[in-house]
């Protein structure tokens, strides 16, 4: 692996033998860091938003699955 700093952004290289579901999983995880490193939510904010989100998709779900 090689690891090359410019003046814009940091690039990494590595071999091609090299797992892609896994190197996907990291870029992932890299993307959510970019994307959440200025953020100024607590993480209890974002656990609460997270219960409600998941609990309305269940709710949907259920109804949906019941007027089958």
């Amino acid at each position: 692996m090689i690891l090359e700093r410019t003046n814009t952004e940091i690039l990494v290289r590595l071999p091609l033998n090299v797992d892609l579901t896994e190197l996907q999983n990291m870029i992932d995880y890299l993307r959510y860091k970019e994307l959440t490193a200025d953020s100024k939510a607590k993480q209890v904010d974002v656990n609460l938003l997270a219960k409600t989100a998941n609990s309305s998709m269940m709710q949907k779900f259920r109804a949906k699955r019941a007027n089958k």
